[in-house]
């Protein structure tokens, strides 16, 4: 037994308000609007409470369809995530508890979809650590030439 419901902030206090968006990161705010949920049964042991009552809820966000994303984040979305992005909660046995825990996890799983790595730039070794190295391979050879018999080598 499921519902499925476009959710139009209906006051879940936490993540949004009433008539608010989800707000993911400073460049992007998804409304309420984009967002649809599900509640079904949440599994496990739990008797008749967990078998009865629609406490699992699943948030689900429509990348290509959704008009609160740049040419950009789309794309960006699309390459990671494919055309959906879910999150579902189950965690508590109330369900508005539930759907705040799942938008937050949409949220986050969003911006870590929209974050860009620096690129790494590699450095080069400073002059005195070249330096060093090369003293010290000086220092061995010194070490090892000394610990030859005498005669052998000589100079």
């Amino acid at each position: 037994m499921a519902t499925d419901q476009s959710h139009g902030g209906d006051g879940d206090g936490g993540t949004a308000g009433p008539g608010t968006a989800l707000r993911v990161n400073r460049s992007l705010t998804v409304p309420m609007s984009e967002i649809t949920w599900r509640a079904t049964t949440s599994g496990g042991p739990g008797g008749q409470h967990a078998n009865r009552t629609l406490s699992r809820v699943e948030v689900q966000f429509d990348i290509g369809a959704s008009a609160a994303l740049g040419p950009r984040q789309r794309a960006r979305l699309l390459e990671r995530y494919g055309p959906t992005v879910r999150a579902a909660a189950s965690e508590s046995r109330s369900q508005s508890r539930n759907r705040q825990l799942a938008l937050e996890r949409l949220a986050s799983r969003l911006a870590e979809g929209l974050r860009v790595d620096p690129d790494r730039r590699p450095t080069r070794p400073t002059k005195g650590s070249q330096v060093r190295r090369v003293e010290e391979k000086r220092h061995r050879a010194e070490i090892k030439r000394r610990r030859r018999p005498p005669g052998e080598h000589d100079e």
